[in-house]
């Protein structure tokens, strides 16, 4: 919470002081993926018969053991090197990737030019590739029940497919046609899973405990927990800086994972000069109030010591953590009687738009 506050349904002290549609684009939609625009609309996923569950749930397991591999490498130019970063860097599934990661993920895709009328994919082929379009128009084409194909979705310049058939072992699930000449880059289904679904699931594994640890998120199913898992970043924050800033726009909400931080807010009474309200520990949050009201962030929240937080983008905010909304503002009162007493007002921080 950005206000008087961070959130700790457990603990009244914090409060005065706070899963898949077999498909990458249902999670990017249920953990926070920064450009909605890379989204398919629902009408969609309605066609292609997504569901609101989480990515990587099913077909891929971390532990088991690993096949043999070498690394892949395809030269690249400088200028085809630029356009491939520029193509990814704001692609969902590659969001948890370390640059060491990110490097040999970039290594291994290779460019593949198409012509207009070129399948790229076809319905019920095994899956052999994942494809980011750099240049040109797509169409997808699904066919369910035995029913003519209908065009359910099409690529303009952007956007990536082809990661289902990878992360499940399943057929294609639609067909893809080039309708201009254009440009994709591919890669090969080994790296792809080696290196993006190992990732995503070890992430989960990670923050399992320390989730299920939160008491505000009790009422969670598993499978959310596993979407608020794929959804979160973690950000590291050092001594005195600001994690949030009084009147900014909310863009994220925040769990510490490590640390402390401490929440002011600036004193009405007496420019220029802060109140501290309030700090927040391990397994608090802090960043709800705008995110809830609509509002500006109504208080500044700085890093004591080096800190750890977990962050939620806005975008998945009411997608991910719907169910846990009712005890969030359950805080406002609190919020409102601590302003009270330091400044004679609540100074209208929680009227919700």
């Amino acid at each position: 919470m950005q206000t008087a506050s961070c959130g700790s349904y457990a603990s009244p002290q914090a409060h005065l002081a706070f899963f898949p549609s077999h498909s990458f684009f249902a999670a990017a939609e249920d953990s926070g993926v920064e450009d909605e625009e890379c989204l398919p609309p629902p009408s969609y996923r309605e066609n292609m018969g997504y569901r609101r569950k989480s990515v990587f749930a099913e077909s891929y397991d971390p532990t088991a053991a690993s096949e043999p591999y070498e690394k892949v490498v395809h030269p690249k130019t400088d200028e085809q090197r630029r356009r491939l970063v520029e193509a990814v860097q704001n692609m969902f599934l590659f969001h948890s990737l370390d640059n060491e990661q990110m490097t040999e993920v970039l290594d291994a895709m290779f460019e593949k030019k198409v012509q207009v009328g070129e399948h790229v994919i076809e319905q019920g082929d095994d899956g052999d590739n994942f494809y980011v379009v750099d240049s040109g128009k797509f169409d997808v084409f699904a066919s369910q029940n035995g029913m003519e194909p209908k065009l359910v979705f099409n690529y303009d310049g952007k956007g990536s497919f082809g990661e289902l058939a990878l992360m499940y072992n399943t057929p294609r699930a639609a067909t893809v046609v080039a309708t201009t000449e254009g440009v994709l880059w591919a890669l090969d289904r080994t790296t792809f899973r080696r290196i993006i679904c190992d990732t995503a699931s070890r992430k989960r594994q990670t923050y399992q405990s320390f989730l299920e640890s939160i008491p505000m998120l009790k009422s969670l199913e598993p499978y959310e927990l596993m979407n608020l898992a794929d959804g979160l970043h973690r950000k590291h924050y050092s001594a005195g800086e600001c994690i949030i800033k009084q009147g900014d726009v909310a863009d994220a909400f925040y769990i510490v994972e490590e640390g402390m931080v401490q929440i002011t807010r600036e004193d009405p009474k007496n420019p220029g000069q802060t109140v501290d309200l309030s700090t927040c520990s391990r397994g608090e949050y802090f960043g709800e109030l705008a995110l809830l009201t609509h509002k500006a962030r109504a208080a500044s929240v700085t890093a004591v010591g080096d800190v750890t937080c977990a962050a939620l983008d806005v975008a998945a905010f009411e997608r991910v953590l719907g169910p846990c909304m009712e005890v969030m503002k359950r805080n406002f009162e609190h919020y409102e009687e601590q302003l009270m007493q330091l400044f004679g007002t609540t100074l209208d921080i929680t009227d919700a738009q």
